[in-house]
């Protein structure tokens, strides 16, 4: 029997350290005709252009040749065939599944979605004083907040937007009150998102907002109304208060940050649509074929992959930016730090054996172009190691023609500025160049294109991880804190004394609270 998988036992991971002394400049890579014919893909409307990189050809045959090795192809074959890959977790990892064209079409709850949708949006469901739903609420915390609340943003638009959608996750109270400030308990509907229904933030902001219901709405069933549960518990959604017929589950191998493809999205069909949640389903299927259909040096999850591997582990970096051209995707960084940071964050072979090489890098970003004016100025003249990922669109029609020509002229400025630099006497004004990024373009920001791009970067997390041969799929490291957290308020475990006055400090108390 052959020795579990350890990348830096592998010929390539030897091959790769040995070429990373040898790494090209940026500049010499853009005039690399060879490399060059492998460096830009293409899928539908989305487009794929690494010629911006310190690679060449023997680096990428190098690292296609450290996938090969990896347990890449094996936990591919499981991700799409329902193996449980999760090991820690003992499941399948089903997010493919649920957005596959035979699924959409027969799925109860996303049938009872869709009608559901339907129904607020006609008014054959409306508030208990009988006046139709003009605001969400939707209430989570991580994957139950992030990517429902930046695919809404992404695609809120005044002609197909059909209710103001407002997000709160943080427990602090003054997320929660300054939203309901802004809504009619008569017009809103309040979305609970908790896959266990125990989530401590989201029950503490939950209790909140039916307290507010319940100070101005008639007694009643019909109050039950303004009340849905997204979560796998529905007992413990009934007794919440919410009536069986709005509470849509999803399964349990749907894990938190791969959910706003499951019942957790609803809140988009809401505000746009079920026609818009659909499509950005269809695009994310649309990605998984490829993913899985096309050879590893023509697959745009698996390029995307290979330059973190590259970067993290052979030339020291130790982040990556995402750069969205896009105002409407403010809210993408912070989506891919959960899915990136959360699921590569990890210190343990799929094994169990303790790792020495680094996993995963810090994902941070903002939109170009408030980003030129913040932090540019440490991409191009600083000491660190940044490649950077831009996302831009062809056209914009929420936008003006020289508004959006500005922003497309800016993001080839910045690739070609970052790539090549510029020399001066004066060494202030001095750029070294030599900085390596992706150009992600997408003709527009349409439903089907976003959950293309969504896709990419799951599958391109999911092929980091087969590289480093750790679980993508948990994420113990959260655990702790929270179990903590909930200990100190039960008054069952007794801590440090400088913990302890710490706590003395926020005069805990331990109040009983009801479902």
């Amino acid at each position: 029997m052959s020795e579990p998988f350890y990348p830096p036992n592998a010929i390539a991971w030897q091959t790769l350290s040995a070429l990373a002394g040898q790494a090209p400049s940026v500049q010499t890579a853009m005039y690399d005709d060879e490399w060059q014919r492998k460096a830009h893909l293409k899928l539908h409307a989305l487009t794929l252009n690494v010629s911006h990189h310190r690679i060449n050809t023997p680096i990428f045959e190098a690292l296609l040749a450290l996938l090969k090795a990896s347990p890449f192809a094996k936990l591919q074959a499981g991700l799409f065939s329902g193996e449980a890959i999760n090991l820690t977790e003992h499941r399948a990892v089903g997010h493919t599944r649920i957005r596959t064209p035979e699924f959409i079409r027969t799925d109860p709850t996303l049938n009872g979605i869709r009608a559901f949708t339907q129904a607020i949006h006609s008014g054959a469901i409306s508030g208990a004083t009988h006046r139709p739903f003009e605001h969400i609420v939707n209430i989570g915390i991580g994957g139950s907040d992030l990517g429902p609340k930046m695919v809404c943003q992404a695609l809120d638009h005044p002609e197909t937007s059909r209710l103001t959608c407002h997000f709160v996750a943080n427990v602090d109270g003054a997320e929660i009150n300054t939203v309901l400030g802004r809504c009619d308990p008569e017009t809103t509907l309040i979305v609970i998102a908790s896959k266990t229904f125990t989530t401590q933030e989201t029950l503490i902001n939950a209790r909140t907002a039916r307290a507010w219901l319940q100070a101005s709405l008639p007694d009643g069933p019909e109050r039950a109304q303004h009340l849905v549960a997204l979560t796998t518990a529905a007992t413990k959604a009934v007794d919440f208060g919410v009536a069986p017929d709005q509470i849509f589950a999803f399964d349990e191998d749907i894990g938190g940050r791969y959910s706003l493809w499951s019942s957790i999205g609803l809140t988009i069909a809401l505000q746009s649509g079920f026609e818009t949640f659909e499509a950005l389903l269809l695009g994310g299927h649309t990605m998984d074929q490829h993913f899985f259909d096309a050879p590893p040096a023509q697959n745009l999850p698996v390029m995307l992959a290979l330059m973190s591997v590259w970067y993290g582990n052979f030339l020291g970096a130790q982040s990556q930016a995402v750069i969205p051209y896009c105002e409407r995707l403010s809210l993408l960084p912070a989506f891919l730090q959960q899915l990136d940071m959360e699921s590569l964050g990890k210190s343990t072979t799929r094994e169990g054996r303790s790792t020495d090489y680094q996993t995963g890098l810090i994902t941070w970003g903002q939109t170009g172009t408030n980003g030129q004016h913040a932090f540019f100025q440490l991409l191009h003249q600083g000491t660190h190691l940044v490649p950077l990922d831009f996302i831009g669109f062809g056209e914009d029609s929420l936008s003006s023609e020289p508004a959006h020509r500005a922003l497309r002229l800016n993001l080839a400025a910045q690739v070609t500025a970052l790539a090549q630099g510029q020399s001066g006497a004066d060494p202030h004004r001095d750029y070294a160049g030599n900085k390596p990024s992706t150009v992600i373009m997408m003709d527009a920001l349409t439903p089907f294109n976003l959950g293309m791009l969504i896709a990419l970067y799951e599958h391109k997390v999911f092929t980091c991880s087969a590289i480093w041969n750790i679980n993508a799929f948990d994420q113990w490291g959260v655990e702790l804190g929270k179990a903590l957290a909930n200990a100190f308020d039960r008054g069952d475990l007794e801590p440090p004394p400088v913990t302890r006055a710490l706590l003395d400090q926020v005069q805990l108390t331990h109040p009983q609270q009801d479902p």
